[in-house]
């Protein structure tokens, strides 16, 4: 009996072992955009150009911005999710000269107008800083930009969100963290200093050799409260409010790993269906709830061991994905949901088809830089942040 009893256990630890591995072996569907290619005739982005740091999908297209290798030019792109292919480019060199990156994401305005901030290059004098760009896409994938000048002059465009009538964009400047409000109806911008780190923060800061870009916010988002929520030095989240024009650091911090509170920052944030704000910590990639309502602040937990989740969106399922982990490590695709926890699908891995290669290839990611979903929620949609970068499309389940 007792022989008959361990039998029948070590069957059913083997099924679980062999269900469990199936589960976690199990590959999303989805494709790779090839955006970038060395030495080619077709549409393709140059080297050391390319790094994917903004992206937005408006319709059928991908809306992206890059970062370049110092003395280099950024550009602004589309890409057709239908299609498989790029379909515009514009180089920023050629309208704004000395400008390098474009990493501080989309906000949408009124009319579908989209609004992105750059980063003058290190190399430059930096006295004018970096600019405001207003972008529209037509029905073919053509962009148009216009330049809205430098908000904050002397600082380049760290971070930005828009707000939900498109009339207002918020963003925070770098190096020194300026908070702004530009109006893009009267085109002023209003700059407060509420979150500027102060002189024992910069001296710790510089202790530990930290950037600007290793501690300011780096994601933006609106609640339905209308408050605009970020993070601030050291460890600390803060809100905006328009209706009073007051910046408010929060009794709740974001989630604390002794020692290491120093790391804290808000790499990237989504929102539920009932308001409930999802945020990625920098330091130690903690996934976090944010409820703007109580203002209470809850860990999730941690997606992978690693650092780091820089972007998370949610699905037409009610799921939120994210990438999690970065250098030295690589990057972990991921699903949440609060009856199951965490999914780990691994290192992002989709087929990519394009001319010269309509066999396909496997294209892998190690590093993700950005994260964004379509208004459908069918696509989640990630930009490499390589030296030559490919677009990750993630297909997401009806269930």
């Amino acid at each position: 009996m007792k022989n008959k009893i361990r039998v029948s256990l070590l069957a059913l630890c083997l099924f679980c072992f062999l269900h469990i591995r199936s589960q976690v072996n199990k590959r999303p569907d989805g494709f790779a955009i090839e955006l970038s290619l060395e030495n080619t005739d077709l549409k393709r982005l140059p080297i050391y150009r390319n790094s994917i740091t903004s992206l937005h999908v408006y319709g059928d297209y991908i809306i992206g911005g890059t970062t370049a290798n110092e003395g280099l030019s950024p550009f602004l792109f589309s890409a057709s999710l239908s299609q498989r292919e790029p379909v515009d480019f514009k180089d920023l060199g050629s309208l704004i000269p000395g400008q390098e990156s474009i990493q501080s994401g989309f906000g949408i305005g009124k009319d579908g107008l989209l609004y992105c901030g750059s980063m003058s290059n290190s190399k430059e004098n930096n006295t004018n800083g970096g600019h405001l760009f207003q972008i529209s896409i037509n029905s073919n994938g053509a962009l148009k930009i216009i330049d809205l000048g430098v908000p904050v002059k002397g600082e380049g465009i760290f971070t930005l969100v828009g707000d939900t009538a498109g009339t207002q964009i918020y963003g925070i400047s770098y190096p020194k963290g300026h908070f702004f409000v530009y109006d893009t109806e009267s085109g002023k911008t209003k700059i407060f200093e509420g979150i500027i780190p102060s002189e024992s923060d910069l001296t710790e800061y510089k202790t530990y050799d930290l950037r600007p870009q290793d501690y300011l916010s780096r994601s933006l988002i609106q609640g339905n409260d209308g408050k605009i929520y970020g993070s601030a030095p050291m460890n600390k989240l803060f809100s905006f409010d328009p209706s009073t024009e007051t910046l408010r650091i929060l009794d709740d911090t974001l989630p604390v790993v002794w020692k290491r509170n120093i790391l804290g920052r808000v790499d990237s944030w989504a929102k539920d269906k009932e308001g409930i704000l999802y945020g990625g910590n920098s330091g130690d990639g903690q996934l976090f709830t944010l409820n703007p309502v109580t203002g209470v602040v809850k860990n999730l937990g941690k997606p992978i061991t690693l650092n780091r989740l820089k972007g998370l969106s949610f699905g037409r399922n009610g799921k939120l994905y994210g990438v999690a982990g970065g250098t030295p490590g690589y990057a972990h695709l991921f699903r949440y949901d609060s009856d199951f926890g965490f999914y780990d699908f691994g290192n992002p891995k989709f087929t990519m088809v394009a001319p010269g290669i309509e066999q396909g290839i496997s294209w892998r990611s190690f590093n993700i830089e950005t994260v964004t979903s379509s208004e459908d929620g069918r696509y989640i949609v990630m930009g490499e942040g390589e030296s030559l970068s490919q677009i990750m499309v993630l297909e997401v389940p009806q269930k």
